[in-house]
């Protein structure tokens, strides 16, 4: 289970709720998914100027993150890193023509539960230097807070 420290889940609390109450919604709902799914990693939160960010990682460090969640005013979008263009993706889910990151649209959290969706998910999450479902001792940490952002509503 994810340690939360009181001031830092104010925090994300904060930063989410400069979205408006559906897409609050699904970020909490997104985020639970995740947590349901990797309940030991560690989840770094960067407020930047496009996005709320939340990387999943098995440690502290971000660039052991392969996923994450990028929350804008238009929506929730699944992240993925660590070589994202050779991920196993036969129903062509993946967005964008990066070289490392690449993403999925999350318009529900139930499709987290979609196995094209979690097979992306699942083959990810082994890239990490200690796979997610056996990450142990995460924490919510805020990694950064950009002076400027964009709007949220």
């Amino acid at each position: 289970m994810v340690r939360v420290h009181e001031g830092v889940a104010a925090r994300l609390t904060g930063f989410v709720a400069e979205f408006t109450p559906d897409m609050q919604e699904l970020i909490w709902a997104c985020r639970a998914g995740l947590q349901d799914l990797f309940p030991g990693a560690w989840q770094l939160v960067w407020d930047n100027y496009n996005f709320l960010v939340v990387g999943f990682s098995p440690t502290d460090h971000p660039s052991d993150a392969p996923m994450s969640l990028a929350c804008g005013r238009r929506g929730v979008l699944l992240c993925f890193v660590k070589d994202a263009p050779s991920l196993p993706d036969p129903e062509g889910l993946l967005r964008g023509t990066g070289r490392v990151a690449r993403n999925v649209e999350l318009t529900s959290a139930t499709d987290l539960d979609r196995p094209a969706v979690r097979a992306l998910v699942d083959a990810a999450s082994l890239r990490a230097p200690i796979p997610l479902a056996e990450a142990e001792g995460g924490e919510l940490v805020v990694r950064s807070v950009s002076a400027k952002r964009r709007p949220r509503r």
